[in-house]
């Protein structure tokens, strides 16, 4: 039997949130009226306001809490890649350039060329701890270059900036006239021995900042369909890109009623579904912990901070990859074990996978001794 350690649905992996909760937050006769508002409606608004808030108090080991939340600095989209398209359009004309992580997940450069944008990678380098290549990003800068987009925390490498790298991606970014992104669709799961949610970077920006989430990730609910983005930063700047912004949404509206009227209600279920979630990760964290000890120099994590995949080094014991065959490749044919390989997202290693920490345990106990033993 094959085990796959691809999976992320939390549906699929035992993880859905409580049914009954969520389709009660549907029922309600108010969720059909029809209240086009090119921001969304001021009631998700608020609740967006609300939960972003609440993620800013919680700062540990010395973060800065980030400062509430205005829900006038809202707007509602359908997804976090709509999210993206929508700042493509807004920030860019056809040849203008974005720069994004590598690795990360392939999302970013689909998106932007379907909007005649360019993109350039800067790297993120692993040396026991994952960290940004200052000389990477500072190379890949161009004069076409209009936004730099951080996924924190990042996607598979589980990392974030530490505070002066992003100190310097700031300055930057001010000095050359350059919008921040920030992608924090997994910003509420983060690994042991840390608690709470990582705060964001939200409040006090020097640069226009645009924060992407939504529901798919903090309610595990990506079939509901609604992300947002939350502005932050200079007053005067922002008040040039917010018209057009609101103006590309107005196009759109494509954010569904029902969804809009249901999320202080769903973004109140998140609580419940979120504890499950986060012992799968302490759980599978465990797991991968101790086949690093019993598979000695064949398992070797590359530690993040948080999210749901993890990057793996695997070495085998015995026979591995037969020469120019992919490490992923090999694992599914000889070891029906199946995981995404290091080139799906980039990673510079044929020794690396990446696995979903959302498996169940059981199969990724068994997957790791599969692919590590003899």
């Amino acid at each position: 039997m094959v085990l796959d350690l691809t999976g992320t649905h939390p549906g699929e992996v035992g993880l859905q949130p409580d049914a009954a909760a969520v389709l009660s937050t549907l029922a309600d006769p108010r969720a059909l009226d029809h209240e086009p508002a090119p921001r969304g409606t001021r009631r998700a608004r608020e609740a967006v306001a609300r939960y972003l808030s609440e993620r800013g108090e919680r700062g540990e080991r010395g973060e800065r809490a980030g400062a509430a939340v205005d829900p006038d600095s809202v707007f509602l989209t359908a997804s976090t890649s709509e999210a993206y398209a929508h700042l493509f359009r807004l920030l860019c004309e056809p040849g203008d350039e974005v720069l994004v992580p590598r690795p990360s997940y392939p999302l970013l450069e689909p998106i932007a060329r379907l909007e005649d944008v360019g993109t350039h990678a800067y790297r993120l380098v692993y040396d026991g701890a994952w960290r940004l290549d200052p000389d990477s990003l500072e190379a890949s800068l161009t004069p076409r270059t209009r936004a730099i987009v951080l996924v924190e925390p990042n996607n598979p490498t589980g990392s974030l900036l530490s505070p002066e790298e992003f100190a310097l991606v700031e300055r930057i970014c001010r000095e050359r006239g350059i919008v921040l992104i920030v992608d924090e669709v997994f910003g509420d799961f983060p690994w042991a021995p840390r608690e709470s949610p990582f705060p964001g970077r939200l409040g006090g920006r020097s640069v226009p900042t645009f924060v992407l989430g939504g529901i798919s990730k903090p309610c595990g609910l990506p079939q509901l369909k609604l992300g947002w983005i939350a502005v932050d930063g200079p007053e005067p700047r922002l008040m040039e890109l917010i018209p057009s912004l609101e103006w590309i949404l107005d196009l759109f509206l494509s954010v569904g009623g029902p969804v809009q009227w249901a999320l202080p209600a769903l973004l109140a279920t998140r609580h419940a579904y979120q504890a499950r979630v986060r012992r799968r990760l302490a759980e599978n964290l465990a797991i991968i912990a101790k086949a690093e000890k019993r598979h000695a120099g064949s398992v070797l994590p590359y530690r993040g901070e948080g999210g749901w995949s993890a990057v793996l080094r695997i070495r085998p014991e015995g026979r591995g990859p037969d020469p120019g065959e992919e490490l992923a490749e090999w694992a599914l044919r000889d070891r029906d074990v199946h995981v995404h390989p290091a080139h799906f997202y980039e990673l510079d290693r044929d020794d690396l996978i990446v696995v979903s920490l959302l498996t169940p345990p059981d199969t990724l106990r068994e997957a790791l001794d599969r692919v590590a033993a003899p």
